[in-house]
């Protein structure tokens, strides 16, 4: 079973139908009980880096998130400002982030770079760092719809596991342990977007 957090912000109904069609059991959290038996949890999050945050801690589900990914393991993936959110911390606000990913997010224009129109939108072709995990059968061809002006800095290089590039390269993917992350969103993704989002049911 994979529990979609739906603490206010986020495509959840887009991820709990694409599920759906792939016949994976799939149930929305909207509670600290609601995540007691969850093996596999999507973190969904649009908007502000703030605003999603301060939802998120006022839902209820913090300590019970923290709880699974830290203590027991269990899969999560962040998605667009979700993963985000598995950082330390983002120069968009004043929030402290899940901390599950040594690294913070900046902002595009902070780069002061020409032309750079933002935010960042469309479709981008994605390049995978390693091959398998949730990029198997994308290695060599992968696109991805992305709608996002912050990007994830990791500390560690290692933790990027695909990169794409708008102005810059940057990591669109990131994986640490049990704790995956992705910018793009793959609920707006087609098959590319499915296929990743099946590898992650499969964990």
């Amino acid at each position: 079973m994979i529990h979609i957090v739906d603490y206010g912000l986020g495509n959840v109904l887009a991820l709990q139908n694409m599920y759906k069609r792939m016949n994976v059991d799939v149930a929305l959290a909207r509670s600290a009980a609601d995540l007691a038996d969850a093996k596999r949890v999507i973190l969904p999050g649009v908007g502000a880096f703030n605003h999603a945050m301060q939802l998120l801690n006022r839902s209820g589900m913090r300590e019970p998130l923290d709880a699974l990914v830290r203590d027991g393991r269990t899969p999560v993936l962040g998605i667009c400002v979700g993963m985000q959110m598995l950082g330390r911390s983002s120069s968009e606000g004043t929030e402290r982030g899940l901390g599950y990913v040594d690294g913070d997010v900046r902002g595009f224009k902070a780069l002061a770079l020409p032309d750079l129109l933002l935010p960042h939108m469309g479709w981008n072709d994605v390049r995978p760092l390693r091959s398998g995990g949730l990029f198997a059968g994308l290695e060599t061809d992968a696109r991805f719809y992305f709608l996002h002006s912050y990007y994830f800095n990791c500390d560690r290089a290692g933790d990027a596991v695909a990169v794409s590039t708008y102005g810059v390269e940057f990591a669109c993917a990131v994986q640490v342990g049990n704790v995956y992350g992705v910018q793009f969103h793959p609920e707006k993704s087609h098959h590319f977007g499915a296929q990743l989002l099946k590898h992650f049911a499969e964990i």
